[in-house]
């Protein structure tokens, strides 16, 4: 989301990479299959595909352009949440994955999207009702958005 603050939801730092980031994340994913399994390993796959797509289709045409597959089987919200944040995906682009993931497991979640006062500095950030974010108090709301009923199983 632009003029997300850095750091705000741990996934909005900035995007690169070297032959450095890539052992890295070759090591990781080494990492999720012997502690997760294959699941395990999908479940990060799709959150790191669906960011991306997100990303994609926000640019195109706004959250009314929002489709994501539904995620795999397996997998657990930390999983998830940690694949995202360090995926490069910005707050807005997490939420709505996140609310994907738990729209498949029967929870409806709301995106919320808040911004900062205009005097001091403009900031956006978007985050699921519900979750603690230390952000959100700053912020005056400025969107809710549901889970779409075709998500919902």
């Amino acid at each position: 989301m632009s003029g997300c603050c850095p750091g705000c939801c741990g996934s909005c730092g900035p995007r690169g990479g070297d032959m450095a980031d890539l052992v890295r994340a070759l090591r990781a994913l080494a990492r999720i299959t012997r502690r997760h399994g294959p699941l395990g390993l999908a479940v990060v796959v799709w959150a790191l595909l669906a960011c991306r797509r997100v990303r994609r289709q926000l640019v195109r045409g706004g959250l009314d352009a929002v489709r994501l597959s539904a995620p795999p089987p397996g997998g657990t919200d930390a999983l998830v949440r940690r694949a995202l944040g360090r995926g490069g995906g910005n707050c807005l682009e997490s939420a709505l994955v996140l609310q994907r993931w738990f729209a498949r497991r029967r929870v409806a979640r709301t995106v919320v999207i808040g911004v900062s006062a205009p005097g001091a500095g403009f900031h956006a950030h978007a985050w699921l009702d519900g979750d603690p974010d230390p952000h959100q108090h700053d912020l005056a709301e400025i969107l809710r958005r549901p889970a779409p009923g075709s998500w919902l199983p």
